[in-house]
């Protein structure tokens, strides 16, 4: 994962031209596990099989192919049969405990991967019987209820194993909770009761837990899209990206910066994952970025950042928007489609941030020489844009996503065995394809079954009704105040949880009490996404801080803070589309509605980055505005933060009030920031104050 340089006949200097990032691997992690054994010999080969079955099952069950011939596969025969081919190599896979062997599989684990595979086996041989005759209810035979409850005890052990005690512990009571939900001390969480036998039942057999939503979700769409995505990377699209990215950015002011989050935002919508754009688009771009004068946790920062939003950009958003669209019985695209506004201003803002930063530091961009050239990068990666947009065009004009990603698979896979020479695969790519393949999927169920008994538990219960109620009670009906409550919330166990665990638990318990006060669904669930996920940047956990940190060579925790400050404009910007639906491209006339809030949002923007950083636009170094430079500079922040709030719907003022309210503020502090920096400007450089 090292720059290479080139030189032409007629070109001495030294040419930047990146190596593949992703070298062999695509890995894209759900749970940001690093601690994990790499399976060798016969158990390599076992978990490559195991995939392989699992993406044919797949493509069989989308493409309706009938590999079985004479018999109809079930829904939920097929959710069991993805559970018990993928499911035990959790014990494989993720070792038990710290002190537990990486280089051999001990004999426990060993009995764990046994007993989750024969008790998955026997419950998918179960739940067509179990359909006809309502055994999710009551009368399931006893070895059923003790398969059930060994699948129960074997989901807990993974996902402790995938996401850490925090998950478990999140979990599990809420699992067990129906065994006792009628206790008196459970105050607004009372509900109706059940037996061991008739929890069981339910969770293992009904279609609203282990096999609910986030199972369906992943045998659905998601397998379709990280195979797509692992493709993508192991045909040298990351080369292709972070090459392109410093062919066209390079060159600006702190070019290295915009390379950066140009590059990882390419990168992250492909891929999906946070920590994967960390590691690989991190190791290219934080170098450069201190060489041209970033200090090191700003350029931990800015890759975290950047990063930050692999899961928030569509084509691939990650394993939550998949669920996001089954919670919501729309198609991924709509999920897609909602998050280009929001995502665009992310972006737009980071850019802004560094714009500003760069400006303030007199930094500048890398000399053109020294950049790949634009003709060159996409003479060699031509394909991958015509296959992107393949996948765009199937996702939004045909309306097929579970169809679209294994098209674009094919599409990439044969151009990319005709026109290149160094990404040709050969059968020992195929088997690291699957491989890499194989342990995401093998995380990725771990989470969502375990999370799906979450959901089963309060449909069991029926206590979600009841308790929206008891949440609009204690907010006073006050949506700014829910609002508030379920964005701390959402921070705090984002801390503690992976972001789809997280958003799982809050659309269950938050999502009701707010459409209840009439605020849009898409919007909802959007904002209980962002927050869970923006843990990722927030200390004390900050994952992708930390990751970004450890390329960077800084402190992590210093790195953690200077990602909250870069990536500010993330926290603001869930509270602006939930104000106003037109951001994620709902409501009446949504697209034009959409572009002018967009349009204010980011003039806005422009004057929060300008105060955060120092440095406004049109205006210059606000140091030059002397004691008044931090007054000012929170002027600007105010301002643009109005600027940019949307009016109207549960806003007291109209959008032409909030705009004017902002204007108000910001043009007599830009005025006075002119006026004080050019006068300074205009003091001979030895008459100036230090």
């Amino acid at each position: 994962m090292s720059a290479s340089t080139s030189t032409g006949p007629k070109d001495e200097t030294r040419r930047i031209v990146f190596d593949d990032p992703h070298g062999a691997a695509g890995n894209m992690q759900e749970a940001e596990v690093t601690r994990v054994r790499t399976l060798r010999g016969a158990w390599r080969w076992t978990l490559i099989v195991a995939t392989a079955a699992t993406i044919l099952l797949c493509i069989n069950q989308q493409f309706s192919l009938r590999f079985f011939i004479g018999y109809t596969q079930l829904n939920t025969e097929y959710f069991y049969l993805l559970i018990a081919l993928m499911l035990p190599f959790t014990f494989l896979i993720f070792p038990g405990t710290e002190r537990a062997p990486l280089d051999r599989i001990p004999w426990y684990d060993l009995l764990f991967f046994a007993v989750t595979f024969a008790a998955a086996l026997l419950l998918m041989s179960s739940v067509r019987k179990a359909a006809e005759a309502g055994w999710e209810f009551g009368g399931a035979p006893n070895i059923v209820i003790a398969a059930g409850l060994v699948m129960w005890a074997m989901l807990m052990e993974a996902l402790r194993r995938t996401g850490g005690w925090s998950l478990l512990l999140s979990v599990l009571p809420f699992t067990v909770y129906p065994l006792f939900a009628e206790a008196g001390w459970l105050g607004p969480f009372r509900g109706t009761q059940s037996t061991i036998e008739q929890a069981t039942a339910y969770h293992v057999l009904s279609g609203e837990s282990l096999l609910g939503i986030p199972i369906q979700a992943f045998a659905d769409t998601v397998i379709g899209f990280l195979v797509f995505g692992t493709a993508l990377m192991m045909t040298g699209a990351g080369k292709f990206f972070i090459n392109l990215a410093f062919a066209l950015c390079g060159t600006f002011r702190g070019g290295a910066a915009k390379v950066c989050i140009f590059a990882s935002g390419l990168l992250g919508m492909m891929s999906g994952s946070i920590i994967s754009n960390v590691l690989t688009a991190g190791t290219m771009t934080i170098p450069v970025m201190k060489k041209s004068g970033f200090r090191a946790s700003y350029a931990g920062a800015i890759e975290a950042c950047a990063s930050t939003g692999a899961v928030l950009a569509p084509p691939v958003m990650g394993a939550t928007a998949f669920v996001i669209a089954q919670f919501l019985n729309v198609s991924y695209a709509d999920v897609a489609v909602a998050a280009i506004i929001p995502a665009a201003l992310y972006y737009v803002g980071l850019f802004m941030q560094v714009d500003a930063y760069a400006a303030r530091h007199k930094l500048k961009g890398i000399p053109r020489a020294e950049l790949p050239r634009v003709m060159d990068t996409i003479k060699d990666g031509w394909y991958y844009v015509f296959v992107i947009a393949l996948l765009i065009v199937m996702l939004l004009y045909f309306k097929r996503e579970s169809h679209a990603p294994f098209y674009a698979t094919a599409l990439l896979l044969v151009l990319n065995q005709l026109f290149s020479k160094d990404t040709r695969w050969t059968l020992a790519t195929i088997g690291k394809f699957l491989e890499v393949n194989g342990r995401t999927f093998v995380e990725l169920v771990g989470i969502l079954a375990g999370c799906g008994l979450l959901i089963g538990a309060f449909s069991m219960t029926g206590v979600v009704s009841s308790l929206a109620n008891d949440l609009l009670h204690i907010a006073g009906d006050n949506p700014f105040l829910l609002l508030g409550m379920c964005a701390l919330t959402s921070l705090i166990l984002g801390l503690g949880l992976t972001t789809t665990a997280c958003y799982i638990f809050l659309v269950i318990l938050v999502a009701p009490a707010l459409e209840k006060l009439g605020l849009n669904r898409m919007a909802v669930h959007m904002f209980i996404f962002y927050w869970g996920m923006l843990s990722s940047i927030t200390p004390p956990v900050a994952i992708a801080s930390f990751a970004a940190a450890g390329i960077a060579g800084s402190p992590a925790m210093k790195t953690g803070w200077e990602s909250m400050w870069v990536g500010s404009i993330i926290y603001f910007i869930p509270f602006f589309f939930v104000l106003n639906p037109a951001l994620v491209l709902q409501g009446s006339s949504p697209y034009l509605a959409g572009l002018g809030l967009m349009a204010l949002a980011a003039f806005g923007t422009m004057f929060i980055c300008g105060g955060i950083q120092g440095y406004q636009a049109f205006v210059g170094d606000l140091r030059g505005a002397g004691l008044l430079e931090w007054p000012l500079r929170v002027l600007l922040v105010i301002g643009g933060f109005v600027v940019a709030t949307p009016g109207g719907g549960i806003m007291p003022l109209s959008q032409m009030q909030v705009t004017l309210l902002g204007l108000a503020i910001l043009v007599p502090t830009v005025l006075i920031a002119l006026l004080l920096v050019r006068r300074q400007a205009m003091v001979p450089d030895g008459l100036r104050a230090p």
